[in-house]
């Protein structure tokens, strides 16, 4: 199926599959179970700080980072965070993101730990690791299979071997358990001459098509309808090659973002209930989201606060300062968000959810915020349409 046609397919889903009658009438059963961003959360899986190091410096990274960081990466790429000053504050907070899942009665489950300093190579290159701060770059769960994303950058090229155990675990209890096919990630795939495009220049992407790849963080869910953004780590073989292997009981749709530099949708599209969608204004022209979306509420972000003295003005080296847009939504009620996000703790208020406030400042320069730190393994409800 051609981009073009996955961007606007809006046709019925007929004729489900005996399996799919099946798992749906049994989800109680199933260990691994969501289709969604909202339905009731049960088991969660969340990331993992202990032995992190700043990514190695590659062309690759530049897709997502400022040229003033990525430049700094010359010096501290491939050493250790700083226990003090990196990583112990940044535990506090996701010790406490932990405590409240746990509260709020979902079941965590965690990485093995793993030493990103350890050098490794493929017959065409080497590298240092990173970190396993963020399941959701790295996993896709559609119902009760979990699938691997052939990432772009070399650096995550091993990160998914820290949950193996555990979906190992997964598997015996009757998960599915599917990899993309692997990518080569050779210098061919990537554009040594990239430069971020300025205002009024055409979209360019440091990657092409010349291999499949795609981070599982560029896709949402929403029942059989599933939203991405084509990005610097998500390229369209990797959105075909999604389409394909979930087959016409799903409608993959594509987002067009305004970012210069895209990279993951939880910054720029996210669903928080069935008919509702919360879009960045920065990035989002409404005019132009899929047909489908005409029916749902369009929820506009606040303008995210910059914390003086905090690390959110950094967050925007490493990730977005919109990742004030970057919760966990429990169900259709709760929704897990940065306790400092005031303006966007009022708006959930008044869109009728009931924010839970977290710190987590400290942990947006390993890579994100709270849908980004975790992975859902089990939501209670069924696939069905919302559209």
């Amino acid at each position: 199926m051609e981009l073009s046609s996955i961007q606007t397919t809006n046709r019925a889903i007929e004729n489900k599959s005996y399996e799919e009658e099946f798992q749906n009438a049994n989800t109680d059963n199933l260990v691994v179970n969501s289709y969604n961003e909202w339905d009731p959360l049960e088991e969660i899986v969340v990331g993992r700080l202990e032995g992190a190091i700043h990514p190695p410096k590659h062309i690759s990274l530049l897709g997502g980072i400022p040229k003033k960081l990525y430049n700094v990466l010359s010096f501290v790429g491939g050493s250790k965070v700083s226990q003090r000053w990196g990583i112990a504050p940044a535990q506090k907070e996701l010790d406490e993101f932990i405590h409240i899942l746990e509260s709020e009665g979902v079941k965590v489950r965690r990485p093995s730990f793993t030493d990103y300093s350890r050098t490794f190579s493929t017959p065409n290159w080497k590298s240092k690791g990173n970190c396993s701060a963020c399941p959701r770059d790295c996993f896709l769960v559609i119902g009760n299979e979990i699938i691997e994303a052939p990432m772009s950058w070399r650096c995550r090229y091993f990160e998914r071997h820290a949950y193996y155990p555990l979906f190992k675990e997964y598997f015996e209890q009757g998960a599915k358990w599917t990899s993309a096919p692997r990518p080569m990630l050779l210098d061919s795939l990537y554009d040594k001459n990239y430069t971020v495009p300025k205002d009024g220049e055409s979209m360019r992407y440091v990657i092409n098509e010349s291999e499949v790849v795609f981070d599982a963080a560029d896709f949402v869910r929403c029942g059989r309808d599933i939203f991405v953004t084509k990005s610097n780590v998500t390229n369209e073989a990797g959105i075909n090659w999604l389409q394909r292997h979930l087959g016409n009981d799903f409608r993959v749709h594509t987002i067009e973002t305004r970012s210069k530099q895209p990279m993951h949708i939880d910054t720029t599209f996210v669903p928080l209930a069935p008919g509702k969608v919360m879009i960045n204004p920065k990035y989002i022209d409404v005019k132009k989201l899929p047909s489908i979306l005409k029916s749902w509420d369009i929820l506009v972000a606040p303008e995210p606060v910059i914390v003086k003295g905090g690390l959110f003005s950094e967050t925007a080296a490493l990730c977005s300062m919109w990742l004030s847009m970057n919760v966990l939504v429990l169900d259709e009620e709760r929704v897990i968000c940065e306790k400092s996000q005031e303006p966007t703790i009022q708006a959930l208020k008044d869109w009728g959810f009931k924010p839970i406030p977290c710190n987590f400042l400290h942990f947006n320069p390993f890579g994100g915020a709270f849908h980004c730190a975790t992975l859902d393994i089990r939501r209670r409800g069924t696939l069905q349409s919302y559209f």
